[in-house]
């Protein structure tokens, strides 16, 4: 559950709108944490409007051109994380700052596109085989399990049919 519910958001962003103190006076006032929280509640208000301030329930997903068009955009200007982050409607800067860490380590091949998961150990057809070979070993125990009368009847079935030929 979050920290602080989208009314109480909703209710600081006013009060600073509304000119009821600044960013301390009501950090304070609401028994805030951070100033900067408190700043970054108005600001994502301003840019998005309610929606900046609502939790998002799943995580999205980027583009890898999309990434390293804002990754360029950061390198080439003057601007800060929060300053990008808003020109291209992120609500989250610190996103930007690892999309630059991966750019900077790997290059363009940060942003490349893989599959999610654990790798697989074995591929289809081993599975396949081993399952059969496995069902196979079944059956030949079931056969080394013959009961006495079984292995008789085996015996004469065996010495019947070498007579007959």
């Amino acid at each position: 559950m979050a920290k602080y519910s989208l009314i109480f958001k909703l209710k600081v962003v006013t009060a600073y709108l509304n000119g009821e103190g600044g960013y301390e006076y009501l950090t304070k006032k609401y028994g805030v944490k951070t100033t900067s929280q408190v700043r970054r509640w108005i600001s994502a208000f301003k840019e998005f409007g309610k929606d900046g301030l609502c939790r998002k329930r799943n995580n999205t997903r980027y583009t890898s051109e999309f990434k390293l068009a804002v990754v360029e955009s950061y390198l080439t200007s003057e601007l800060s994380y929060r300053q990008i982050a808003l020109q291209y409607g992120l609500n989250n800067p610190s996103l930007i700052a690892r999309w630059k860490s991966d750019f900077m380590k790997y290059g363009t091949n940060a942003f490349v596109e893989r599959p999610k998961g654990r790798i697989p150990t074995m591929s289809r057809t081993d599975e396949k085989a081993k399952i059969t070979t496995h069902t196979k070993s079944r059956n030949q125990k079931k056969k080394k399990e013959l009961t006495p009368e079984q292995a008789r009847i085996l015996e004469l079935e065996k010495n019947n049919y070498a007579t007959l030929k």
